[in-house]
């Protein structure tokens, strides 16, 4: 047997973030990606009608605020987000990945506000990628 066995398995690791983000809160987000909207209009292909945008909402979501500077951005929060439910709703829109999904993405809708992302944060166990950290400002 090579390599190193934690005693965990990958599914373990994500069912306990699960359940730890649902025990602290497990709000809503919605994730906004570009909506695919490949029309036969002239104006559609030249960029000039706007396809408009589709919500993909992921929960149990942890929002943790974080400081900001006088100068600079009016909120700044981390979302923390399981692997498992960013993965599902990315293999629902043929991405790779949770993070292809969040590194995709137009913005966050979190209690009606809408945020940029700023940075996104894989976080590993025993080779498994159970949580996204991501920061983002309204």
């Amino acid at each position: 047997m090579s390599g190193i066995n934690f005693g965990v398995s990958g599914n373990a690791v994500l069912r306990a973030a699960d359940a730890m983000l649902r025990a602290l809160g497990g709000a809503e987000i919605s994730v906004l990606l570009p909506a695919v909207n490949i029309a036969d209009d002239t104006s559609a292909q030249l960029g000039i009608a706007d396809p408009g945008v589709e919500q993909v909402p992921l929960s149990p979501v942890v929002a943790r605020s974080l400081p900001t500077e006088n100068n600079g951005p009016r909120r700044r929060l981390e979302f923390l987000i399981p692997a498992s439910s960013a993965t599902e709703a990315a293999t629902a829109h043929n991405l790779p990945s949770g993070q292809a999904l969040l590194d995709g993405c137009l913005g966050l809708l979190y209690q009606s506000d809408l945020f940029h992302v700023e940075g996104v944060v894989t976080e590993y166990f025993a080779g498994t990628a159970y949580l996204y950290r991501v920061t983002a400002v309204e």
